[in-house]
């Protein structure tokens, strides 16, 4: 019962930034986590990064140093801040809201193309 919408995503040269946007329909505290998933063409979808309901956070060792995730709890919204960004980045990036820690039942938002390219 949680719907995710995303925007934020485009084509940025490497080395660029870019900040994704992830809003929920209810209050990002009611679930126990938000976070940030990639799917390259023939990969599997991967964690970026993750933030729970007490603030603790968890990062990709690729993305460590030149993401961010954050929270503004008043408007229901998750973001992820992307910098220095690489070819290798380029992925459909998806928001994942988890109700409980080892949820089996996630929410997904429709994801958003990121493209890294000269």
């Amino acid at each position: 019962q949680v719907q995710l919408v995303e925007s934020g995503g485009g084509l940025v040269q490497p080395g660029g930034s870019l900040r994704l946007s992830c809003t929920a329909s209810r209050s990002i505290f009611s679930v126990y986590s938000m976070g940030w998933y990639r799917q390259a063409p023939g990969k599997q979808r991967d964690l970026v990064a993750a933030v729970t309901v007490t603030g603790s956070t968890n990062y990709a060792d690729s993305v460590k140093g030149r993401f961010t995730i954050y929270r503004d709890s008043a408007k229901n919204t998750v973001y992820l801040q992307m910098n220095s960004l690489k070819p290798e980045d380029t992925a459909v990036y998806y928001c994942n809201a988890k109700p409980s820690p080892r949820s089996d039942t996630d929410y997904w938002g429709q994801g958003t193309q990121v493209t890294v390219s000269s």
